[in-house]
């Protein structure tokens, strides 16, 4: 099953377990996210992965924050 979130980001059951990734690669939207969590600049970002664009790191922070806002969202405690 494959779910389109946005012109950037996928689900697809057969592609890395279905975790979401940015269309046409196997990179994971959280792999972004943490990066961009560890201060990593958006530049740096783009050279580890260059199939990725501004628009793509732009894409997954809309993506983080629909999640959050969302009604169903389940709260968990994440150690820090």
């Amino acid at each position: 099953m494959r779910i389109e979130i946005n012109d950037y980001i996928v689900i697809d059951s057969e592609i890395c377990h279905g975790k979401p990734t940015f269309r046409g690669t196997r990179v994971m939207v959280w792999q972004v996210l943490e990066m961009l969590e560890a201060d990593v600049p958006v530049k740096e970002i783009i050279e580890d992965f260059p199939s990725l664009t501004k628009e793509h790191i732009k894409a997954a922070l809309h993506y983080a924050a629909s999640i959050t806002k969302s009604k169903d969202n389940v709260i968990i405690a994440i150690p820090a």
